[in-house]
């Protein structure tokens, strides 16, 4: 028998193994400290419980009790401002369109191109020169702040940070002219809270990484 998907009284996450899009969000919860429920869903195979809550299926979906919460920026969104501390948004409306304006340019131009790489063949040797361009067209703003865009962790970091975890995975190499990416996601790694973000198979595309203690 089916539970009653609205009877959870924790906060949870229904989520894929790997996507990205779940990933950021499971980044904001780690980033937040907030406990949670994590349900694992095959994209494609949305359970009875989850269409329930979510008619379009579609992940990462949020339940934080009588509240379902679904497309990832109103999820990611709804998590900073449900969880206060730290602030992952900064105050000023400049800097929030700013960052708002470049995750919306991410997603449209980069997340494509992994899409593009996952169908294999030609298809996906021009996503990967093409996500290379995007990148290293990106290397200003990697160089600019230690964080993207941003001298504290925001938002668009949860975002970009699963980017480029999945670079090795993806076969995309930036080279010396991308090192400012490179230390960029070194950076991201070893921040607190990311290795408790990852799910076993997104630990599986670099196996031989080492977090820091704790």
């Amino acid at each position: 028998m089916v539970q009653n998907a609205r009877s959870r009284t924790a906060l949870t996450l229904y989520t894929s193994a790997d996507d990205i899009h779940c990933h950021r969000t499971r980044l904001v919860l780690a980033a937040k400290g907030v406990a949670y429920d994590r349900i694992i869903v095959k994209a494609d195979e949305p359970t009875a419980d989850l269409l329930e809550l979510n008619p379009y299926g579609t992940l990462p979906t949020l339940v934080d009790r009588d509240l379902t919460v679904y497309d990832p920026m109103v999820v990611v969104e709804y998590l900073d401002e449900r969880y206060p501390h730290p602030p992952l948004m900064p105050i000023d409306p400049l800097s929030r369109a700013r960052l708002r304006l470049a995750t919306w340019r991410i997603e449209n131009d980069w997340l494509p191109e992994i899409e593009a790489i996952g169908e294999g063949g030609k298809t996906a040797e021009g996503g990967r020169r093409r996500l290379r361009e995007h990148l290293l067209l990106s290397v200003p703003l990697f160089r600019a702040s230690r964080f993207f865009l941003n001298p504290e962790m925001s938002l668009i970091d949860c975002l970009v940070a699963p980017v480029v975890w999945r670079l090795p995975h993806l076969g995309v190499d930036l080279g010396k002219e991308g090192k400012p990416v490179v230390d960029y996601g070194e950076r991201l790694f070893h921040s607190q809270g990311f290795a408790r973000s990852l799910t076993p198979e997104e630990r599986n595309m670099r196996p031989d990484f080492n977090f820091a203690p704790g």
